[in-house]
């Protein structure tokens, strides 16, 4: 079997972008990946290109051969819009080599080890009645899980004004969904360590299952100072675009649960390392996923053949988005992504679909401070 042709398929969703990828074999294959950095998809479109007439005439079941060959190949080493090529293009890898082999990925991984696979979604509000009430609803819907984020609802971020918010976020959903549903907050590496340790510690009361990046990812040392000082659970890893950025974390054991991203970090190849790692260290995955379909099946199948896994992104239901794009998708049932039995990565792409869909440029929001100084969003 030959690879034939790789083709990029920017995909506009109606409110964001999506960026899926197909490589094509001699023998009527196809295999099916998707890209993460959301609002700079060209770029990784243009990586794409510059890969294809490395990948054409090869053989796709040298999936490891050729992740080394496009992240190596190129003398400067591949980091988050080359890792992000990578990554869709070696999940279209594994799908070919499942769909050959006739079985789900997973078993290529090992096999299962879980039966399904817990997620929680993505609440908010503009003010705390709002998010009470969006969590809530996810609750009667059988979620297991709430997650929100720092953020109080404006182009103005202001730290302090926003962790007080929080706080008082906190003990209102805890007080509305009860002890039994499980709390994720996503700082989004908006706060600086005085800041970001203040949270932490006013948060404890409220259990929550983790804080998400309490800190900016540039320079992970900063952990250090911040794990011995808090007891909440930690987790990071989301915008790491290889082991090698997750090194200090896990070794260190700074963190609780690794927010490896499959769709940046190196797809399946480089994940499962990573995560092989995280389990020397106890360390559980909690896998970033804020993407569409394709990605939702690509952490289905790894977190079903990974013995240390916490929880599951999952922005929303699947079968609610790009549904004529992406017509078979992971089925979910009461808080839980169940395991697929089709092959590979157990879904269907449309190319016809998604080309009617086309690129729409957009840029993700801008926070700033009160005196104009740009922060994290």
């Amino acid at each position: 079997m030959k690879i034939t042709n790789i083709e990029a398929f920017p995909v506009w969703g109606g409110a964001r972008n999506y960026l899926f990828v197909v490589v094509d074999t001699d023998e009527g294959l196809y295999g099916v990946g998707e890209a993460g950095i959301t609002g700079r998809e060209l770029a990784v479109a243009g990586a794409i290109e510059h890969f294809k007439p490395l990948l054409v005439g090869q053989d796709p079941g040298r999936i490891e051969h050729l992740w080394q060959l496009l992240y190596r190949g190129g003398f400067f080493p591949a980091q988050r819009i080359l890792t992000s090529a990578i990554s869709a293009i070696d999940i279209a890898l594994w799908d070919i080599k499942g769909k050959a082999l006739g079985v789900p990925i997973y078993e290529l991984l090992g096999g299962r080890v879980r039966d399904k696979v817990v997620c929680y979604p993505h609440n908010g509000g503009r003010d705390t009645a709002s998010l009470v009430e969006s969590c809530l609803k996810t609750k009667e819907e059988g979620w297991k899980f709430v997650r929100w984020g720092l953020y109080d609802g404006h182009e103005v971020f202001e730290p302090r004004r926003a962790v007080q918010t929080a706080v008082q976020q906190f003990q209102a959903v805890r007080e509305a969904v009860g002890d039994d549903i499980e709390i994720t907050f996503d700082v989004h590496t908006r706060l600086d360590l005085p800041d970001a340790l203040w949270l932490c510690n006013a948060v404890e009361p409220f259990r929550p299952f983790f804080i998400e990046d309490p800190l900016r990812s540039e320079n992970p040392d900063s952990f250090k100072t911040l794990r011995p000082r808090t007891r909440v659970p930690l987790a990071a890893g989301e915008q790491f675009s290889s082991k090698w950025e997750f090194r200090q974390l896990i070794e260190e054991e700074w963190i609780d649960y690794a927010r490896i991203d499959l769709c940046i970090a190196g797809g399946f190849t480089e994940a499962k390392k990573i995560a092989g790692w995280c389990e020397t260290h106890y360390i559980k995955l909690a896998l970033h996923n804020p993407l569409g379909p394709v990605s939702t099946a690509a952490c289905l199948q790894l977190n079903l053949a990974c013995p240390y896994v916490g929880v599951q992104e999952q922005p929303r239901k699947p079968n609610t988005a790009i549904t004529d794009v992406v017509p078979v998708q992971p089925e979910w049932q009461d808080g839980y992504l169940l395991a697929p039995t089709r092959s590979g990565l157990g879904i269907e792409f449309d190319r016809e679909a998604a080309r009617k869909h086309p690129f729409q440029m957009t840029e993700l929001p801008h926070l700033h401070r009160e005196d104009g100084a740009l922060t994290n969003w």
